[in-house]
């Protein structure tokens, strides 16, 4: 090509954009100049003759290296397959769109895909003139933002955490999305309370804000000023601000700290630092109610977010909105089921002079979340005390209620000092009229029933008497060494109402163990409750020294981290003739979050009681 026609093809752009009329000529010099596509032309010889500023954006290499240089020196990484290309259009005359072109990504070690097409150029007479590339990044949901959004129903709101709910978010959208993501929530969604008033900013109040979640193409997220768990603060005159108080999203394609005056030092430090060029800040809104605020950057992607990519944002924050208002709304739910059977069980255990007691009340963290479980030590006439260990069926709030009716119930007839089986069989009635009452009333029926044991140890005479509603039986370490189970008749569930219940009678000596339990210490899913109680009389048999190591060895024998349900444990070893009375022990109820794993829960709970 001779030195004429370089110039013309040079110059064909200024031209076409000199004879446009006013408004196409300010449309053509932004799509060339300013446009988020990269465009550059090369000659019939396959030299570079014209490049517009954005192909800079995608590969680094400045328009003075590209001018006059072939696509091998003048295209980042392996341009053999885009020259091999443009010869070919050069040759046919057909143009080539969406051919992949791969370029590296400065600092992450990776590629970055890109969307290269050649388009034939001619002239008026429609001789060749060159071959014009077009650059653009390949998005890796572009047309196919369905299967982006139903992945993202399957990786986002796995649990019902709010924290972990966060990170999936922050870690779905990149680099899918984004190069760096937080998501910041309130300290009321994240403890699973209500939130202020209108997003908390009516009388110029800001929320509390923790970071979530933080994801970025940069191991341990740099970029962030908090690390997860923090409290971050949230600058007044920023567009943080303005999307809480308006509730709406904010999109910022081209991000210029110089110019923004709401960064202060350190953002602005970090913006420079990283080349964060376009923001997305997103509220995170689920049934009218601010639980946090979501922030996009790009860094390394050279394309500014468009209103494209906020859809998409907009859609996928409010999959995770509902899985975290989900979350939010179980933390609360147990938090108050965990206050209210806190409140309900004893807050100790008094075995007197006959007996000493040791408590264990682990709550489920699993699914079922806070269940019915109970148990209780209550001291009758003549110096004999009676050993409660009850299960509510069911889980939350209303199991938690129902179990306390049912311990006020059984305190309450403990004082007409009746046999065990008489008790239950009165507490069977008492549990019948309570939920024909709820019917009655058309309240949601608590439970479906609910089992219990009730021991009764009289020390003049050394025995045990004994009556089961259902429930596991009690175990049994007599001095000479060796755990078994008690031979109790196993009566039904309360709230059947088929039988009376029968009082079996063992005699005890001095020295004895007797072990009462909830079945969430025996039974796993999936294993034989055999497998359980054999486990259980195996570490009763090996009698520790003290009751709160055996307790505590009990407990630590259970082999999931996180039981499916609810487990209590209630240890009294016989005391002999003359003994002073006990020291009451404190009963050790937890208030652990969810994920916690029983054995360190037990390991917090180790004082006496």
């Amino acid at each position: 090509m001779s030195p004429e026609d370089r110039t013309a093809l040079a110059t064909a752009v200024d031209s076409v954009v000199a004879g446009a009329g006013e408004g196409a000529a300010a449309a053509l010099r932004s799509l060339l100049t300013r446009s988020d596509a990269a465009i550059a032309t090369w000659d019939t010889d396959l030299r570079c003759t014209w490049v517009n500023d954005a192909l800079e954006r995608y590969d680094g290499i400045p328009r003075a290296r590209r001018l006059g240089r072939p696509p091998q020196e003048a295209l980042a990484g392996d341009a053999s397959e885009p020259a091999a290309v443009m010869r070919r259009v050069l040759s046919t005359g057909e143009n080539v769109t969406g051919l992949e072109y791969r370029v590296p990504a400065a600092g992450t070690g990776r590629d970055r895909a890109l969307s290269a097409s050649f388009l034939h150029l001619r002239d008026a007479a429609g001789r060749t003139l060159g071959v014009c590339l077009v650059v653009e990044e390949k998005s890796p949901w572009a047309g196919d933002r369905l299967a982006v959004v139903s992945e993202a129903g399957a990786r986002i709101g796995t649990t019902l955490d709010v924290m972990r709910t966060a990170q999936e978010l922050a870690d779905f959208t990149v680099p899918l999305f984004a190069d760096y993501v937080t998501v910041d929530l309130t300290e009321a969604a994240r403890l699973g309370e209500e939130p202020l008033d209108r997003y908390g900013l009516s009388e110029g109040r800001v929320p509390t804000f923790r970071r979530a979640g933080r994801a970025s193409i940069h191991p341990g997220a740099p970029e962030s000023l908090w690390t997860t768990g923090d409290v971050v603060y949230v600058p007044r005159p920023s567009p943080f601000l303005q999307v809480l108080s308006s509730g709406r999203p904010l999109l910022e394609p081209t991000l210029d700290p110089a110019s923004d005056a709401w960064l202060d030092n350190d953002p602005a430090r970090k913006i420079i630092e990283f080349g964060m060029h376009s923001l997305l800040i997103l509220p995170v809104l689920a049934r009218g109610i601010l639980l946090g605020v979501a922030v996009f950057v790009r860094t390394e992607n050279p394309a500014p977010f468009n209103e494209r990519d906020q859809l998409l944002a907009e859609e996928l924050v409010a999959r995770a909105a509902l899985s975290l208002d989900n979350a939010r709304r179980y933390t609360r739910e147990r938090t108050t089921a965990l206050a209210l059977q806190h409140s309900l069980l004893p807050r100790h255990v008094d075995g007197g002079s006959a007996m000493d007691v040791v408590a264990r009340y682990l709550p489920a963290d699993g699914r079922g979340s806070v269940g019915g479980d109970w148990f209780d030590v209550i001291t009758l006439p003549r110096g004999r005390l009676a050993l409660v260990v009850g299960d509510v069926v069911g889980h939350g709030i209303d199991a938690a209620a129902t179990m306390g009716r049912l311990r006020t119930a059984v305190r309450t007839l403990a004082d007409f000092d009746l046999p065990p089986g008489e008790l239950l069989t009165r507490l069977d009635r008492t549990f019948i009229r309570l939920v024909e009452d709820d019917e009655a009333a058309g309240d949601a029926v608590p439970s479906m029933g609910a089992t219990c044991v009730y021991a009764v140890y009289d020390p003049a005479t050394r025995t045990c008497s004994v009556a089961s509603a259902g429930h596991p039986p009690p175990a049994v370490v007599r001095p000479g060494g060796g755990a078994s189970f008690l031979d109790v008749p196993q009566g039904t569930p309360l709230g059947v109402g088929l039988a009376p219940y029968e009082t079996a009678e063992s005699e005890v000596a001095p020295g004895s163990l007797l072990a009462l339990y909830s079945d969430g210490l025996v039974e796993e899913r999936y294993e034989d409750i055999d497998k359980g109680m054999r486990r259980v009389r195996e570490i009763l048999g090996r009698r520790e020294e003290s009751l709160e190591d055996l307790a505590r060895a009990v407990i630590g024998s259970l082999p999931a981290e996180v039981p499916d349900d609810d487990v209590t444990l209630l240890l009294a070893r016989v005391l002999p003739p003359g003994h002073s009375p006990s020291t009451p022990r404190t009963n050790p109820l937890p208030n652990f979050p969810a994920g916690s794993s029983a054995r360190a829960r037990d390991r917090k709970s180790s004082s006496r009681g």
